[in-house]
């Protein structure tokens, strides 16, 4: 598991200490709706489709580019925790606002969740696909939850700057080099 965008934004609100539950189970519920959509067939049809598969990719790419940019960009910051600029949702309208931006705009999501635990899932006989599914949303659940609950147990050592700048190094090396990746393999499939 990869500190990507959403897992970034459940860190960030879990530091915070904000919305963290409604942040952690609408992850959870989102997660789990793409792995069912993935392992019923969602992934191969957007994996047929090249014009799917090309928009999924170069937005992906244009997504992740863009974030691990704005994660680098808080490495640059002062040092006082600013968490990349995000502000504090003030209320669960806007935490939940936030959250499935942060998930369901985000084209890799589709391309991990969907296309990637879909063909997996996919290549089971039909009766083990529910099982698949169910190991795959249990680990979902439990990701999720880990990171969002872990980080505000623990918030008191990720707030400290040096903490949230590796932190934001990490997830700006992952994001470019998952952009990388997808751009890698968008010029091969032209």
């Amino acid at each position: 598991m990869a500190i990507g965008a959403q897992n970034a934004h459940v860190l960030r609100m879990g530091v915070q200490r904000s919305h963290v539950a409604l942040t952690v189970i609408a992850c959870i519920a989102i997660d789990m709706a793409l792995i069912w959509a993935g392992v019923a067939g969602a992934g191969a049809l957007i994996e047929r489709s090249p014009l799917l598969m090309a928009l999924a990719r170069w937005g992906g790419a244009a997504f992740l580019i863009w974030y691990g940019l704005r994660s680098w960009r808080g490495l640059l910051a002062s040092n006082r925790l600013d968490i990349a600029g995000a502000a504090t949702p003030r209320t669960a309208t806007a935490a939940l606002a936030s959250v499935l931006a942060m998930s369901l705009l985000n084209p890799h999501v589709y391309l991990d969740t969907v296309v990637l635990l879909g063909s997996i899932g996919g290549r089971y006989p039909a009766p083990d696909r529910g099982a698949f599914s169910a190991g795959a949303m249990t680990a979902s659940l439990l990701w999720f939850s880990l990171l969002g609950f872990g980080a505000a147990r623990f918030a008191g050592v990720l707030a400290r700057p040096v903490a949230w700048k590796c932190i934001e190094a990490l997830t700006g090396a992952v994001m470019l080099l998952l952009a990388a990746n997808l751009v890698i393999d968008g010029l091969a499939a032209l």
